[in-house]
């Protein structure tokens, strides 16, 4: 039987994350960001829950995921729907975790080679 390791299908993957911020790829990020499953990781406007408008998720539609997981900080909060209405028109998925939760997901999504992106709301 022969072992050999399983490579990702995407080219980045959530090592960490804490109060301060995440590491993509073993760098860190201490401001708001996007990481598609491949490609350039992307800062991301809002720094505060209260400022994100749908000039924001726009931004996200233009990376052209099928699925996009919000961390909406350390704690659950729900945007409201008429910010990220032109994600669902354009028929990309769209589901709200923490932010701890949102990375475990998407590793688990990108792993699998889904067309994921983590729209990460670091606060500061």
């Amino acid at each position: 039987m022969k072992f050999q390791l399983d490579e990702p299908q995407g080219g980045n993957s959530i090592s960490r994350h804490d109060t301060q911020g995440v590491w993509v790829n073993g760098e860190p990020h201490t401001a708001s960001l996007l990481v598609p499953w491949k490609g350039e990781v992307v800062a991301w406007r809002p720094s505060r829950f209260e400022e994100l408008e749908p000039a924001h998720f726009e931004a996200i539609k233009l990376l052209k995921p099928e699925l996009v997981v919000f961390g909406s900080g350390a704690k659950l909060r729900f945007p409201n729907p008429a910010l990220w209405r032109g994600l669902v028109e354009a028929r990309i998925g769209f589901e709200v975790m923490d932010i701890a939760a949102a990375c475990r997901t998407y590793n688990v999504l990108a792993s699998e080679g889904r067309n994921v992106l983590a729209a990460l709301l670091i606060e500061r």
